[in-house]
């Protein structure tokens, strides 16, 4: 399962522009789709001090992406490009109809990456996790 991600990098190129699409659409893309109306927001689960939507979805993208690219050695550059998206696409919602910024969802994003962050550095230096 792990060697799958690293052979086909556009699953997560393809997780990059659905963010991005979600992100940055007027509206609510899945509200459309699930209630009919694009001004409802769905909730996975109750917010806490962050956004648990944005929380989730950055979870999985960057798991998605270190493990597609845990062998080449750009954790780094992952990281730094993973943060600079998250804070780009909220800082991009002040500018779009029906979006806003806000830092609920800022801090969502982020969490979100430096946990698979955590989570990868620990697992990188397991043994099997390198085979």
């Amino acid at each position: 399962m792990i060697n799958y991600f690293s052979k086909y990098k556009i699953i997560f190129f393809l997780c990059n522009i659905i963010l991005i699409v979600l992100s940055l659409f007027p509206g609510s893309l899945l509200g459309c789709y699930i209630y009919n109306d694009c001004k409802i927001q769905p909730q996975i689960t109750a917010n806490f001090i962050v956004s648990t939507n944005h929380l989730y979805a950055y979870i999985v993208l960057s798991v998605i992406g270190f493990l597609t690219y845990r062998k080449n050695n750009q954790f780094n550059i992952l990281s730094i490009y993973l943060i600079f998206l998250s804070i780009v696409l909220e800082a991009l919602q002040y500018f779009i109809p029906d979006r806003s910024f806000e830092f609920p969802d800022l801090f969502g994003n982020l969490v979100g990456v430096i946990i698979a962050i955590i989570l990868f550095y620990f697992f990188k230096n397991n043994e099997n996790f390198k085979n």
